[in-house]
């Protein structure tokens, strides 16, 4: 596809997609972190399973709703969604069950932004949610807390 001299390209849209063992419990997690919504996407399974385009077993029940077994994402509470599908149209998180466990550091991570002077209350909220301080971190650029998700994926708090 070419673009016409003269026009501005339409930005893609993207979500960060997040490997995990859980996809549940990520979404929880981070869902809480965030101040997200765990997206619904019941009324999309339903129809997948009238027209036999997804097995029953690719689901599970989750907070009282037919949700996919091996994926979840979490939205900001403010952006568009497909009410059809409940899926975000905007800033999204995805988890996604994979079979291998993380073994090294991520090359990829999340920066939380704390209001000011609130950066300790917020590292001692993610901890009660099931996050763990790695190091805290005290630099010429600055300070934050490098923090673990319940699986262990790495991500800072400034």
């Amino acid at each position: 596809m070419t673009q016409e001299p003269g026009t501005t390209p339409t930005p893609l849209h993207w979500k960060v997609v997040i490997d995990c063992a859980d996809p549940q419990s990520q979404a929880d997690f981070w869902a809480a972190a965030l101040h997200y919504e765990v997206e619904d996407n019941n009324a999309l399974i339903e129809r997948l399973l009238e027209l036999g385009a997804l097995p029953r077993e690719a689901t599970v029940e989750f907070h009282a709703r037919l949700a996919f077994r091996d994926l979840v994402a979490v939205r900001h509470p403010d952006d568009p969604y497909d009410k059809d599908t409940g899926t975000g149209l905007g800033r999204r998180l995805l988890f996604q069950r994979v079979p291998e466990e993380k073994t090294v550091k991520n090359r990829l991570h999340l920066d939380l932004h704390a209001a000011v002077g609130e950066r300790e209350a917020e590292v001692e909220r993610l901890e009660g949610l099931g996050a763990s301080v790695l190091r805290r971190v005290r630099e010429p650029s600055g300070e934050w807390a490098l923090m673990a998700d319940p699986e262990g994926n790495e991500f800072c708090v400034q």
